[in-house]
């Protein structure tokens, strides 16, 4: 089957593209790989309204079953902030490491250390009914950046009972429990369907 995945961040493709094809039965490409340069604007204002809006420009552009996702960090002690805006809080092109240490600073004088990933996960397709999935993987945020591994928030994201950063998962590991990881299995198991559970 073949696939597309709706996104230009390189970390996202990786993680997606790995847990696909360890599963295989799937010709996963890319909007690079088709040379497609350009993406819709994130007008949503939910995770799975940014999604959609991903997966339906790409499935537009291309005719091809396009996946796309919609991910972020909420941070409690922040309201949740900064949630669909992730990529652009802080400056859409200010380093990670230096929001990271923004956001540190920022908890420091806060107990309540609670946040969690959240993921949507979009499919559409020539004739059929868009759906979207969603997975969540609660944590905390630590007290230093930790680990070289993940990408975006992961050097502060530690999931619930670790004492690890997500940045110091292999991405095995990261790709079995991560919010993505678990919307990808629920799109997984709808896409089996779709092909006759092949």
């Amino acid at each position: 089957m073949k696939l597309l995945i709706a996104t230009h961040n390189v970390d996202k493709k990786i993680e997606i593209k790995h847990y696909l094809e360890n599963i295989g039965g799937y010709d996963v490409v890319s909007l690079s790989d088709l040379g497609i340069t350009e993406e819709p604007e994130e007008t949503g204002k939910t995770f799975q309204d940014n999604a959609l809006l991903k997966a339906s420009w790409a499935s537009l552009q291309t005719g091809l079953l396009t996946i796309a996702d919609d991910s972020g960090l909420e941070i409690d002690a922040f309201d949740k902030q900064p949630g669909v805006y992730s990529a652009r809080y802080l400056g859409k092109d200010t380093p990670y490491a230096e929001k990271n240490q923004i956001i540190l600073q920022r908890l420091a004088s806060f107990t309540d250390r609670s946040a969690r990933y959240v993921c949507a996960m979009a499919i559409v397709g020539p004739d059929m009914d868009p759906v979207v999935f969603e997975g969540i993987i609660e944590g905390k945020i630590g007290f230093r950046q930790a680990g070289n591994k993940g990408f975006g928030y992961d050097p502060i994201f530690y999931p619930l009972n670790s004492d690890r950063s997500f940045a110091e998962y292999e991405l095995e590991e990261k790709n079995a429990i991560s919010h993505r990881a678990i919307a990808l299995k629920q799109s997984v198991a709808y896409l089996k369907n779709l092909k006759g559970g092949k």
